[in-house]
């Protein structure tokens, strides 16, 4: 029986491309948290809790967001070593010694 083919769109993102889109979270996540840090400044009354909170609670959200590693558990990707089967050499003596 002939194993299922695997189309290129069907293959989870490169470790480089998936760590960058996390970068780009975390960095967003961060500016907006310097933004409320500003806005703490600026604002007056009880609605300087809206800001605070959010600088307070958005680098916990940033580090959560960005740790965030998508499992691609709708697709298996076979590796080349679950296709092809190899058979370790022996080792029953037919080296040569010097």
């Amino acid at each position: 029986m002939r194993p299922k083919s695997v189309s290129i769109t069907e293959l989870p993102p490169s470790p480089d491309a998936e760590r960058h889109s996390r970068m780009i979270k975390y960095a967003i996540a961060q500016g907006i948290r310097v933004l409320c840090i500003i806005a703490c400044f600026f604002v007056a009354g009880w609605w300087i809790l809206i800001p605070a909170a959010g600088a307070v609670f958005l680098p916990y959200i940033a580090v959560v967001v960005a740790n965030n590693v998508r499992s691609s558990t709708a697709t298996t990707v076979e590796r080349p070593g679950a296709i092809v089967h190899v058979t370790p050499p022996e080792s029953g003596g037919t080296g040569t010694r010097g």
